[in-house]
């Protein structure tokens, strides 16, 4: 396949990936201040699980096929920058599998935290972005 079409469907999948990994801690905010059993919360367990399971995931996994596909057509593993950006990626994998056990406990009625927790943890995919973005594009070493 061109690397063109790769970056591009690689950037969409990225793309729909970073949507959902901003957003599911926002609803996390309004489904921990819901009460439990309420019809609000059932509201946010759909609306979670949806994003989860229909974009996110997709997402996620279009993103590690098409990235890994790129980064063996371009060799990146010998450059210094894709190290950085390997592990932010990683990072953000693993931040993604958080949310989801997130979603599961509130799915299930089991949160003990407050929404300005998940509020706090609505800002790290974006910092993750920040760091990927920078090596990928400026690879600054």
């Amino acid at each position: 396949m061109d690397h063109d079409w790769l970056r591009a469907l690689h950037i969409i999948s990225v793309i729909a990936w970073m949507a959902g990994l901003l957003y599911l801690p926002r609803l996390f905010v309004y489904h921990a201040a819901a009460e439990p059993g309420s019809v609000q919360a059932a509201t946010f367990t759909v609306m979670e699980r949806r994003l989860l399971r229909a974009i996110m995931n997709p997402a996620m996994i279009a993103a590690w096929v098409f990235g890994l596909w790129m980064m063996i057509n371009i060799q990146a593993w010998t450059q210094p920058w894709f190290h950085v950006k390997a592990l932010a990626v990683v990072a953000l994998t693993v931040l993604h599998h958080v949310y989801a056990a997130w979603f599961q406990a509130l799915r299930d009625g089991r949160n003990r935290r407050p929404a300005r927790f998940y509020r706090w943890w609505n800002e790290a995919p974006a910092l993750l972005m920040v760091v990927i973005v920078i090596m990928a594009v400026v690879k600054p070493f």
